[in-house]
């Protein structure tokens, strides 16, 4: 199988240890507290599952606009868009070197991972509509990509993190809900050597039904895998 992107091995930042999640659970409820954006909790479920791998936590401002505007991070590793942690308001963890990120889309807001605080940068205007120009291609407000993102606010916190949950996606989604480990694993366990990978956000058309398996049959490949 192939090496994943930018490391020699998945990088999951999942706590899969229960006592090192407790204890961390335990922690979490000392620190100062803050409530993420949606997409923040959505990126902290992609970086607990391994599938940002080869990232460590939530981009800086240089590498979020130096991904943004050339696809590659300060360093030069190629990522697609930046995966932030940005908030209107940071009063309630200034001075803060570690913090507990609450989710907002679970009855309570319970803690879905603590961050490390590498910094804490206010974003330009300016810089978050050149971003926000490169990922989504327009600034029309009507996008709903445009809107939400440049609604999230200006303030970027960066660093690394623990995931102690993936939200509600194993709660709403057991039968279909993998992390990045789990499925390069079954891939082994199959004994699939070359596979034919399709990511979806809605439900398949009967066209990329029948790319795929044109694809499957054309590249002659063990299986195919369908990517929720």
């Amino acid at each position: 199988m192939i090496k994943p992107h930018g490391a020699e091995q998945l990088m999951p930042l999942y706590v899969e240890d229960a006592a090192q999640r407790a204890a961390l659970l335990k922690e979490a409820e000392t620190l100062p507290k803050l409530l993420v954006s949606s997409a923040a909790a959505a990126n902290a479920v992609m970086l607990g599952g391994g599938y940002f791998t080869p990232l460590t936590g939530f981009m800086n401002l240089a590498d979020s606009l130096s991904v943004a505007t050339d696809l590659k991070t300060a360093s030069g590793v190629f990522f697609p868009v930046p995966v932030v942690n940005l908030v209107k308001d940071v009063s309630s963890i200034a001075g803060a070197k570690r913090i507990a990120l609450l989710d907002p889309n679970v009855e309570g807001n319970p803690v879905i991972a603590i961050q490390d605080v590498a910094a804490i940068e206010t974003v330009s205007q300016e810089q978050l509509e050149l971003m926000a120009k490169e990922i989504f291609g327009t600034l029309d407000p009507k996008h709903p990509g445009v809107s939400t993102f440049l609604g999230l606010g200006n303030q970027m916190i960066s660093g690394p993190i623990q995931v102690l949950n993936f939200s509600y996606f194993e709660k709403d989604f057991p039968e279909t809900f993998r992390t990045a480990v789990q499925i390069r694993k079954e891939i082994a366990e199959r004994g699939w050597n070359k596979v034919v990978a399709f990511q979806t956000r809605n439900p398949m058309h009967r066209a990329h039904e029948e790319l795929c398996r044109m694809a499957m049959n054309d590249l002659k490949t063990d299986g195919i895998l369908i990517h929720m």
